[in-house]
Formats: C-alpha cells, structure tokens, sequence
C-alpha cells in the first residue's frame, strides 16, 4: 500500500508575497491562512483527503499525489518527493509531499 506524507512547509502572509499588508473586502487584515500551521504533518490513505485538510488546498495539490501514488515521478528531481503549494495567491501555503511504502 503507498501512502502519501504531506508536511506544511510554509504558509506566506501577503507581507512575504506582495511586500506590504492587504485587507479582505471587508476591511479586516489578510493573514497568513489559518487552515494550517508550519511543520505540521498529514497522511494520506486510498487518495482520500485527510481530515481537517482545506478543501481548496486539497484540490490545487490532489493531482501531484495521485502520479506520486501510481509512480508517475520519475521526470522529478527526488523520486518519491515533490514540493508544491496552493493557488491562494494573497496567502499561500508550501507542501513537501512524500511516497511512503507500507506492508
């Protein structure tokens, strides 16, 4: 069975992208996101998402699980290993996603 490890690397907060802060519509400060904290870890079992992982997130990054699932990863720089991040283009968040083996 192949399991996929996905570490939050780091979340960036409009400050780290833009270089100043940014305000929501509703005039409230744009943080870095909130779903996650860095370093924090998830597993994924049968290409379901992990409990209390953001949907958005999920989606953005799902299709680099699945060719690391089904061995699709040989063109990447480490096998087995991929570095990806999600589209929130005000406040994104970085993943390392591993191919974990287990009997």
């Amino acid at each position: 069975m192949t399991r996929i490890k996905i570490s939050v690397i780091k979340r960036f907060s409009p400050v780290d992208v833009f270089g100043h802060e940014m305000k929501s519509p509703s005039g409230k400060d744009v943080t870095v996101c909130q779903s996650f904290e860095d370093n924090q870890e998830f597993f994924v079992n049968d290409l379901e998402k992990p409990e209390d992982f953001c949907g958005w997130a999920w989606n953005d990054i799902y299709t680099d699980i699945s060719i690391l699932v089904f061995g699709g990863a040989e063109n990447w720089k480490e096998p087995n290993r991929v570095y990806v991040c999600c589209t929130d283009g005000m406040r994104p968040v970085c993943f390392k996603l591993e191919k974990i083996e287990v009997d």
